[in-house]
């Protein structure tokens, strides 16, 4: 879903900080908001050539109180991530311009390359759409950069997890009790940290869905230095909310089919797993609230809720088999 919207709907002075990046003669000559986000504000920008025809760009800009706080940490891992993805075969945007600390815009903002293709969230295709999902994060982990970014963060801890209404308390209690223990250790990889559907880009053939290649991933605000199984779960977690418990399985599978290695144990997978599952009660109202906007009406608050916790529910039932 879009609005559009006239260039003044950005802020006065980010207008005037982005059309200074532009070349000579270049002009913004329309905006459009892009849905489907929780952090921050994302706007296509379309941008008159010199030669009378158009390019796009797109401006991250963020606005939450809540938000902004973060957002000078974000931008500048999202600057780093960016300048290390060009020219690695990642289809990842490029960057024109950052002002993480809002010196010169209303607020913190970074402005980059538009990629074709679109965030695909429908169940039609998604069998398709799951093993080239696993192909693209095992390239993006075999990825070797001279400067590692920062370490992943985990925010979730066993205090804060929120358990779903009607949820199993003992089924929550124990994968609880999971991510009380210290994390299992890792080889490190280079990890985008919010790698799922809704940021991801497919070239869409309307006839054929299953032929439907990635174009870009974007998004890289979080990227960090950890364990693979970590991208590999949040990845499994937004599948098992968007298309049942099944596919969330299945993303692990289709990972290692790509050649990509996750833990040898069975424990330190159930570990990284529950966490990221887990890390999404708290969170849920916005997860689906962003998904509705992306055109998923039916998923409620509590449709999704009802597949996290049989996702929960499904991994803590595998571990004891």
């Amino acid at each position: 879903m879009t609005n559009h919207d006239e260039p003044t709907a950005v802020r006065p002075l980010t207008l005037a900080w982005a059309n200074r990046h532009l070349e000579t003669g270049e002009r913004i000559v329309r905006t459009e908001a892009l849905h489907g986000g929780i952090t921050a504000e994302m706007r296509r920008l379309t941008i008159g050539t010199r030669d009378g025809g158009t390019r796009d760009l797109v401006l991250r800009t963020f606005v939450d109180p809540f938000y902004v706080g973060h957002a000078e940490d974000w931008l500048n891992r999202e600057t780093g991530a960016l300048t290390l993805l060009a020219g690695s075969g990642v289809p990842a945007p490029g960057l024109v311009a950052v002002d993480p600390t809002a010196a010169q815009c209303e607020y913190p903002s970074l402005l980059m390359t538009h990629l074709a293709g679109r965030a695909v969230l429908d169940d039609e295709g998604v069998e398709a759409r799951v093993p080239a999902l696993a192909r693209q994060l095992v390239a993006i982990h075999a990825l070797r950069p001279a400067v590692r970014p920062r370490e992943y963060v985990a925010l979730t801890t066993a205090d804060t997890v929120v358990t779903p209404k009607g949820a199993d308390a003992a089924v929550w209690a124990a994968a609880i009790d999971v991510i009380r223990r210290p994390a299992p250790p890792y080889e490190g990889r280079f990890l985008h940290r919010d790698f799922h559907p809704g940021n991801v880009l497919f070239d869409m053939p309307p006839a054929h869905p299953a032929g439907a290649r990635i174009t870009g991933v974007v998004d890289w605000a979080g990227a960090s230095w950890g364990p693979a199984d970590l991208d590999v779960a949040h990845c499994s977690t937004n599948l098992a909310l968007l298309h049942g418990p099944a596919w969330g399985q299945r993303f692990a599978e289709a990972y290692e089919e790509a050649g990509g290695v996750l833990a040898a144990a069975a424990s330190e997978r159930l570990y990284w797993r529950v966490r990221d599952g887990l890390a999404f009660s708290e969170e849920l109202r916005l997860v689906a609230r962003s998904w509705r906007e992306a055109g998923r009406a039916e998923l409620t608050t509590r449709a999704v809720e009802e597949r996290l916790d049989a996702y929960v529910t499904a991994l803590m039932d595998a571990a004891l088999a």
